[in-house]
């Protein structure tokens, strides 16, 4: 069993996921002295997995979701698995670099961590972010926090106040190592934005437990907002990247 909050809309999930800057993984294959193998751990999607094929040998992209895996980027460097973080079909010590793209605070930390140890090689690194809440500019953002802390609010996994804390409050064994500041950018319309929002675990729990669509009650003020609609905007989001070494 596992926290499964995107099954249901997994598709719907990949494409509205924002792109992880190119810079963030170039700067993790600079780190690794060999670049064979990285561990893509709760790949979902596989966003994460097909970036890091442009740097190591091969990607081993696992996550429990099958759906979530079926929705995946096929690339010819990248093998995906459906199977849980926590017990990895990988061998002892093979691995440079193991990856968690917005997905540890899903994890059963103790053993996910044990197994990070047995897969990577003696010196290998680990390397977990996350991204916290967008902002557009200040009217946008004015009627997104009423969505995202008020009617949303209460919908929200308990997991969530991990990421609202960059991570800070999730263990990292590790001997961790200093990491550059990377913003997660992208360039949108309105409706690529509201696709967004609407892939929100809380979004899709406040449906199932209404029958309510919170992101299209509050899309007319958003639009409003937003002005025309096909203006495209800068949507930022500050990430927060912690390095390990095992």
């Amino acid at each position: 069993m596992f926290k499964d909050h995107f099954s249901g809309h997994a598709q719907a999930y990949a494409q509205a996921r924002p792109r992880y800057p190119e810079a963030l993984f170039a700067w993790l294959a600079a780190q690794c002295p060999r670049r064979e193998l990285v561990w893509d751990a709760g790949c979902g999607n596989g966003q994460a997995s097909v970036a890091l094929a442009s740097h190591f040998d091969r990607v081993f992209a696992s996550d429990p979701s099958a759906t979530q895996i079926a929705a995946a980027t096929v690339h010819p460097n990248v093998r995906y698995s459906v199977e849980p973080a926590e017990q990895c079909s990988l061998p002892d010590h093979g691995a440079d670099l193991v990856t968690v793209a917005q997905a540890l605070h899903w994890f059963d930390h103790a053993r996910f961590y044990a197994e990070v140890r047995r897969v990577l090689r003696p010196g290998g690194l680990i390397a977990a972010w996350t991204y916290e809440r967008s902002s557009v500019n200040p009217v946008v953002d004015a009627v997104f926090a009423q969505l995202y802390l008020g009617e949303l609010g209460d919908y929200w996994p308990p997991e969530r106040r991990h990421i609202e804390a960059g991570y800070a409050t999730l263990p990292f064994p590790f001997a961790e190592r200093p990491a550059p500041v990377f913003e997660l950018v992208c360039d949108w319309t309105l409706a690529q934005y509201l696709a967004y929002l609407s892939s929100w675990s809380a979004a899709q729990r406040y449906l199932k437990a209404t029958g309510r669509d919170a992101v299209a009650a509050f899309a007319p003020a958003l639009a409003r907002a937003w002005g025309d609609p096909e203006t495209v905007r800068a949507v930022r989001w500050p990430m927060t990247l912690r390095l390990g070494q095992a």
